[in-house]
């Protein structure tokens, strides 16, 4: 014959629980089913000769349109602009391009670094130009 204790109920239930909160906290995890986002508009102009363009619009409000040429050096220069909305509704939007002089981005949503607090002091404005003879007189030794 089977014999229960209470201490025994006590430690089944306890493992009930246990089981119980590791199955809410494997559900509250497992990924949440998004719907698919429509695409509403896609328009590709094929690469010929370094020259393309693309536009892009999705109905979750990201937009992106670029376009490329070719380069003066062998690159192909691109500018273009992508948006997409925030969760305030407002909309974030950045241009860039990307020619011989490198990539720029301009946005209001991307830093800028502070302006400097002071002005340099003097003294360290002549140091600067102190190292900066001396490595002129360095270079003239060494050619000479």
């Amino acid at each position: 014959m089977w014999k229960i204790s209470v201490t025994s109920h006590v430690n089944v239930f306890a493992l009930l629980q246990l089981v119980l909160v590791a199955l809410v906290a494997v559900a509250a995890a497992a990924p949440q089913q998004q719907p698919p986002v429509a695409i509403l508009l896609d328009e590709r102009v094929s690469p010929e000769n370094g020259a393309y363009s693309f536009q892009f619009q999705a109905d979750n409000g990201i937009v992106q349109s670029e376009t490329g040429t070719p380069g003066s050096q062998g690159q192909t220069n691109v500018q273009g602009v992508f948006s997409f909305p925030l969760e305030d509704g407002s909309i974030a939007e950045v241009r860039y391009q990307a020619d011989e002089n490198g990539f720029q981005a301009q946005s209001p949503l991307l830093p800028v670094a502070p302006e400097f607090p002071h002005p340099i002091p003097q003294f360290v404005l002549d140091q600067i130009a102190f190292a900066e003879e001396q490595d002129r007189l360095e270079a003239q030794l060494q050619f000479q």
